[in-house]
């Protein structure tokens, strides 16, 4: 399908010695309880146990939000079909978001993002949600498991415009996914460039943020603070690296999605819950996002 290679469950078993066959049953038993859920691949089970530290409960947990949340945020989660949607190729020309070929300084993979159009009426919430969730699958699917994950946000060319067209909705979705429902190990949250409206963009963000999540995030307005943590040249050269202009970046990008669509296309079809097999009371959007502000807790038998 694609000559960017997919993880296999045999890499992953190499990789990780506290991998058991056994947990992965468990769960594999538990999913076929789950009458709501779609078929999942062992791979899926593999990422959201070793992003759970391989505790079977929190497994659960995870695999129902992930599933679910997916299934009703369609406006991140659906139509992405890059060849074929036109909103979304307009959000893919005002930003990058790329993988760095390179780790931190703690050895954990890096994801990167920074505006390309400064221009603020074309940015679209939603819809750089979705493509930024896109690059999220294709990591994770691509690199597989990892020691540890790290989200750096270039703010160069942010402005108040910007800001005003974030709607406090779509930043709590967004931000509860990232919380309780991404197999990812997120260690560190770096914001580089830092400017004053950043705080404006807080007060939409933090009431939907954990403590975790807030004791995770460092903002830099020198280069000097984040070489603490990320090796300058990684970044691409526009941000002080080595890496590459940030076309290169772009051009990258946009090759994967083009390799990946086909999975895009099925991921839509397939990996979704269907709420009428859910056991007990189904569940809607308003359920799952709640006006109080977290995630139901989910009832695991």
């Amino acid at each position: 399908m694609s000559s960017t290679k997919m993880i296999t469950v045999e890499e992953e078993f190499k990789k990780n010695p506290e991998l058991k066959e056994s947990d992965l049953e468990i769960l594999r038993e538990w999913c076929k309880k789950q009458p709501h859920l779609p078929k999942i691949a062992d791979i899926d089970l593999i990422l959201i146990l070793h992003s759970n530290y391989y505790l079977i409960e929190p497994s659960k947990r995870t695999i129902d939000n992930y599933f679910t949340m997916r299934t009703h945020v369609p406006e991140f989660f659906s139509n992405r079909d890059v060849l074929n949607s036109p909103s979304l190729r307009k959000q893919l020309d005002i930003a990058v978001y790329m993988p760095l070929k390179g780790l931190s300084k703690k050895g954990y993979n890096i994801i990167y993002s920074r505006l390309i159009d400064y221009e603020p009426s074309h940015f679209v919430h939603p819809e750089t949600e979705k493509a930024y969730n896109m690059m999220l699958d294709i990591w994770l699917w691509t690199e597989g498991t990892v020691k540890g994950h790290v989200i750096l946000i270039d703010m160069h060319g942010s402005q108040m415009g910007h800001v005003s067209r974030m709607n406090p909705s779509v930043a709590k979705k967004s931000l509860l996914y990232l919380q309780d429902a991404l197999p990812v190990r997120l260690k560190e949250i770096h914001v580089m460039n830092v400017s004053p409206i950043f705080d404006l963009m807080m007060m939409i963000c933090r009431p939907f943020m954990k403590k975790e999540l807030l004791d995770m995030l460092h903002l830099h307005t020198t280069k000097e603070s984040l070489e603490e943590y990320i090796p300058l040249e990684i970044l691409p050269n526009e941000a002080g690296g080595k890496a590459g202009p940030l076309s290169k970046f772009y051009d990258d990008r946009m090759k994967l999605l083009t390799e990946f669509r086909d999975w895009f296309i099925e991921d839509e079809k397939s990996g979704r819950v269907n709420e009428n097999l859910r056991p007990g009371k189904s569940k809607n959007a308003g359920e799952v996002f709640g006006v109080e502000g977290s995630f139901k807790k989910l009832d695991i038998d």
